[in-house]
């Protein structure tokens, strides 16, 4: 489904006769990016140290793996999108435990593709890609890149509230 909407994104924004409208789309999916980004770096910094270990069943990650696990992401799909190898030398879902080392993580993964995105434009995000064994756009990463992070930031939500605590997406 959102690999058709990015589809039919594209190519209207592609024949778009308006100059302001060149870059729609990757603008578009940066600012979505940029929500997701700050949300889940909010929630990191927000959260006292010990709720890193929390997980409301066994059966789940905890709020730390779940940091670990995003930070992870940014390379895997961000150097997909640009067409390189993740420069990432290390798993952090595995081998960081403690608040500040996963926030650094994060601010790290998402530094990477905060400078994927600098580089992004219309005509480069509607160039293919192989992700995931197959075939995608450039757009098509990055949106499930967003999607992945939003998918991951409705466990923090439900985590923080099960703790009294109110996300960052709900603070204002």
């Amino acid at each position: 489904m959102i690999r058709r909407l990015l589809m039919i994104a594209a190519g209207a924004a592609l024949i778009a006769p308006s100059a302001a409208q060149a870059q729609a789309v990757s603008q578009s999916l940066q600012g979505l990016y940029e929500t997701t980004r700050n949300n889940v770096l909010a929630s990191a910094r927000m959260l006292d140290e010990e709720l890193y270990s929390y997980r409301p069943t066994d059966e789940v990650r905890s709020m730390g793996e779940l940091f670990g696990h995003i930070a992870n992401a940014q390379y895997t799909f961000c150097s997909a999108a640009a067409g390189q190898q993740s420069p990432a030398t290390e798993n952090f879902e595995q081998s960081r435990t403690t608040k500040a080392a996963l926030v650094e993580a994060l601010e790290m993964g998402f530094g990477y593709c905060d400078d994927v995105f600098e580089n992004l434009t219309d005509t480069r995000g509607a160039a293919s890609v192989q992700f995931f064994g197959g075939a995608n756009t450039v757009f098509g990463v990055l949106a499930f890149n967003s999607a992945h992070n939003y998918e991951h930031y409705g466990n923090l939500v439900t985590y923080m509230r099960l703790n009294g605590i109110v996300p960052p997406s709900s603070m204002q």
